[in-house]
């Protein structure tokens, strides 16, 4: 039987995505707690982030979040200290498999909007 875990649809898109630089390093998201259906203490989770533009970011997380999920994201800034959080928007998720067995661990690709 032939997988299909890496055919994933390719449409028009009338969004315009700006230039992206690449962006490898490990960012620090917050998920709100009501989000999840519990108390509004926020959780703070982190996330690979791997490449930027001035409309959002794509990132690799262990979990798939839910569609129009809001995120507090700590964007880097060139400035090794200082990341600035703003609010971002997820748009879509792909699932990245490791390998093929049902134990082996798995990635999401996760599109994030930037809410200005």
């Amino acid at each position: 039987m032939v997988s299909t875990e890496w055919e994933w649809p390719i449409a028009d898109s009338h969004e315009s995505h700006g230039e992206r630089a690449a962006l490898l390093r490990t960012i620090i998201y917050e998920v709100s707690a009501a989000n999840e259906g519990t108390n509004d203490i926020a959780k703070e989770k982190r996330a690979l982030s791997l490449n930027i533009s001035n409309g959002g970011m794509l990132v690799l997380m262990d979990h798939a979040p839910d569609i129009k999920q809001v995120l507090k994201v700590h964007v880097p800034t060139p400035i090794t200290r200082a990341e600035t959080p703003t609010l971002a928007e997820v748009r879509w998720t792909r699932k990245f498999p490791f390998g093929r067995s049902a134990s082996s661990q798995t990635a999401y690709f996760v599109g994030l909007k930037f809410m200005f």
